[in-house]
């Protein structure tokens, strides 16, 4: 229900992840507006320095902090030796400045003393021995006819490497990044990785920790994968529900339905065989069509296609998303075949909530019947200003339906056609509204569908190189707000 969607989160400055669905495309904007103040953004933020690999000024605790103590070379590679013993920056500038930069001695019983009375849980990782910090044992051959000795290749490489490490973790601490995190980038880019590509993996990998903390507080509607049809989601098939049929999960939702002449073929073929439980053969073609075409059972031999309004239900949205301004039904199971499953969408889009308090400025594409404003809006997300870029008329009348039934005080910008969103266009919307904080969209799938025996020509497919598109436009926005 949920195929090839994208999400991108614009900081201004930096992409911060992406996600994924299917809706389609096409261009000329139009303005649909509400009354919304434009919020004024600081584009420097703690948030932003992160991303691009920056530590924030609170975890900066270097040599700058103690230039008038700790200024001369010396210092610093006394600084740099009680880092390599596991100490923390702020412990070791601590201890000089106590017993001074000449007696190392006391420095190292004062360091451990403080060792002994901080209860950081951090601690016990520093207690094991590093590899940068062993001493290297060199083994020496010594014979009666010579007095030179031997170093084996292995061990002078061993002891350059180690070396290396050493140097490398010492600017990165010195850095302001944790000691702990340091080491561990170390350990998977290599100490001779640049030093942006370590800061890259170092926040990275705090931003992941982010992520997981706040999903952790995900929406409380989420959608089960292993759906149990006829007892959860469509409890009023149980009583038909025949016990051979052992399905607990629909398939994926098509644009499409069978035809009345399939459910037909089906309660003549169970009739004919006039038992309760149809021999192998028929129950192997009855499961068939059932699973191909998402049959529910509705009566005794009796199968029927889902509903519209069964659609909306299964993928979340609001009841009668699809129903009534002149939309056929044909057209209601087209829009929603190809629809984002919204409680999955905001269950990816809740990290953002507490991000952004005031609301979001969002470039939606291939925005189809609205799916991921639907989520943000279910997750009290405030929607300032929405770019919704849709090619289908009647999906985008869908949308400016529920943006005005739900009463929105943001804005919402429609444009027909992703292809023709350009540089300009993109430059004057960030000029306009100080930019977008998310871009989102899922294009076609059409020509990567395994159901498609026609043209499935991947991402070269007509359809499906719209891909291309989406990159496209993230790419300029990303340069666009850098």
């Amino acid at each position: 229900m949920l195929s090839g969607h994208g999400i991108v989160n614009v900081n201004d400055k930096a992409t911060v992840r992406s996600v994924v669905g299917n809706d389609t495309i096409n261009s000329d904007y139009r303005h649909s507006q509400g009354s919304s103040s434009r919020n004024q953004y600081d584009w420097d933020s703690d948030d932003d320095l992160e991303v691009f690999g920056m530590p924030q000024e609170s975890n900066v605790h270097s040599v700058e902090e103690s230039g008038s103590t700790c200024s001369s070379a010396k210092n610093s590679k006394l600084i740099h030796h009680f880092l390599g013993m596991g100490f923390s920056v702020e412990e070791v500038i601590k201890a000089i400045e106590e017993d001074g930069e000449d007696n190392e001695e006391n420095i190292l019983e004062t360091l451990l003393t403080l060792a002994a009375t901080i209860d950081d849980p951090m601690r016990e990782a520093f207690r094991e021995p590093c590899d940068f910090a062993k001493k290297s044992v060199t083994t020496i051959d010594i014979s009666d006819d010579n007095d030179d000795y031997d170093i084996s290749d292995s061990e002078i490489e061993e002891d350059a490497f180690t070396s290396e490490k050493d140097e490398t973790l010492s600017i990165l601490v010195n850095m302001g990044y944790p000691f702990k995190e340091a080491l561990i980038a170390i350990d998977k880019c290599g100490p001779g990785a640049d030093l942006s590509d370590l800061a890259d993996f170092i926040c990275a990998a705090q931003l992941e920790k982010e992520i997981e903390s706040h999903l952790q507080d995900r929406p409380n509607r989420i959608h089960d994968t292993s759906l149990h049809v006829h007892k959860r989601a469509l409890p009023t098939t149980r009583k038909w529900w025949p016990k051979w049929d052992r399905r607990t999960q629909l398939n994926c939702l098509l644009t499409s339905i069978g035809a009345a002449t399939v459910t037909e073929k089906i309660r003549r073929d169970l009739e004919e065989c006039g038992a309760e439980t149809p021999p192998p053969n028929v129950q192997d073609t009855v499961l068939k069509l059932c699973k191909k075409w998402n049959l529910v059972w509705v009566g005794k031999n009796k199968v029927a296609t889902l509903e519209p309004d069964e659609y909306e239900m299964l993928l979340g949205f609001p009841k009668d998303h699809t129903r009534g301004g002149g939309i056929s039904r044909t057209d209601r199971y087209k829009a929603l075949g190809n629809a984002f499953q919204v409680d999955t969408v905001a269950y990816h889009l809740s990290v953002l909530k507490d991000q952004y308090p005031n609301g979001v400025n969002v470039l939606s594409l291939f925005s189809g019947i609205g799916g991921a404003e639907v989520a943000l809006h279910r997750l009290g997300i405030k929607l300032k200003n929405v770019v919704s870029a849709e090619i289908s008329e009647v999906n985008r009348n869908i949308l400016r339906c529920w943006w005005e039934q739900t009463e929105q005080r943001g804005n919402l910008f429609e444009v027909e056609d992703v292809q023709r969103v350009t540089s300009e266009h993109i430059s004057h919307w960030i000029n306009r509204f100080g930019g977008f904080d998310l871009v989102i969209g899922g294009s076609p799938c059409n020509n990567l569908s395994g159901s498609n025996r026609v043209s499935r020509d991947g991402l070269d497919g007509e359809h499906s190189s719209l891909f291309y598109e989406y990159y496209r436009i993230v790419n300029e926005v990303m340069q666009a707000q850098r």
